[in-house]
């Protein structure tokens, strides 16, 4: 261990401060951090660019956690233990190697953020209990491998962002229609053909909303209306003439998303 993180242990015990921020300092094991876990007055951890593979169960000392940043490692997986963080406000985990998260993860009761962008993550990756996570105010999930969105998605009834872009969808579901609190929805890059006529509920036209959409492969009526401007697609999916379908899950995937660019030529 490098004199300096012994220094920023030693430094956040002794003048009892809450951030600890340990980026970019080659760790490839939290273990061999002396000391780390016993840091229980700390609120921030910051631990991106890294290259952790694993997360031990330890983490579940750290329990004023309040922001915890693994951006940029290698974590395959979560321990259980995670979901013992109670304070646990902001847990970013994009760009890592996640292809499934632990069993409990839903009960983190204060969560408001959780980025989960780029790993290797599908519907048949969450926890049962996963869609337990009310508290959420943003949830990013761009770049993963989602071909359906669950419709516990519906129960997330405090979300402003959700972000979904890069992802396999072929189609969303009409609980999208109950995320009424959403000011961001970022789906493009996907294989969405058409939209259910339940996002007609929501405001995402106004000058402070965010509504992303393109790079999918639109049916012509909605691709006419996208030429017009979002308004539009809106006013469509609205209207009494909006014949809306299930999509099949019977479509030939994307190559992968990082080949997805290559779709176009």
């Amino acid at each position: 261990m490098s004199k300096s993180l012994k220094k920023l242990v030693e430094e956040s015990r002794e003048k009892n401060q809450p951030e600890v921020d340990m980026s970019d300092r080659g760790i490839s094991n939290m273990l061999d951090v002396n000391g780390l876990f016993t840091l229980s007055h700390i609120t921030q951890l910051v631990l991106s660019h890294n290259k952790l593979t694993t997360v031990p169960p330890n983490i579940a000392e750290l329990k004023n956690l309040e922001v915890l940043n693994f951006f940029n490692n290698q974590i395959e997986e979560l321990p259980t233990q995670i979901s013992s963080l109670q304070k646990l406000k902001h847990l970013n985990l994009g760009m890592n190697r996640l292809n499934t998260l632990p069993r409990g993860f839903g009960s983190l009761p204060a969560l408001e953020v959780l980025d989960l962008t780029y790993n290797n993550l599908s519907e048949n990756s969450l926890p049962g209990n996963f869609f337990y996570l009310t508290t959420l105010r943003a949830l990013y999930l761009s770049d993963n491998d989602f071909e359906i969105l669950p419709p516990d998605i519906g129960k997330l009834t405090k979300l402003q962002i959700l972000s979904l872009r890069d992802n396999d969808l072929i189609s969303l579901p009409k609980e999208i229609g109950e995320l009424t609190q959403l000011k961001e929805l970022h789906i493009q890059g996907n294989r969405l053909t058409v939209l259910p006529p339940e996002l007609g509920n929501l405001d995402l036209t106004g000058q402070k909303q965010v509504f992303k959409a393109e790079n999918n492969p639109w049916v012509t009526p909605i691709a006419d209306q996208f030429q017009l401007g979002v308004s539009h697609v809106f006013e469509y999916i609205r209207s009494e003439t909006y014949k809306y379908k299930t999509p099949s899950l019977q479509k030939k995937k994307k190559l992968s998303r990082h080949d997805s660019a290559y779709l176009s030529l």
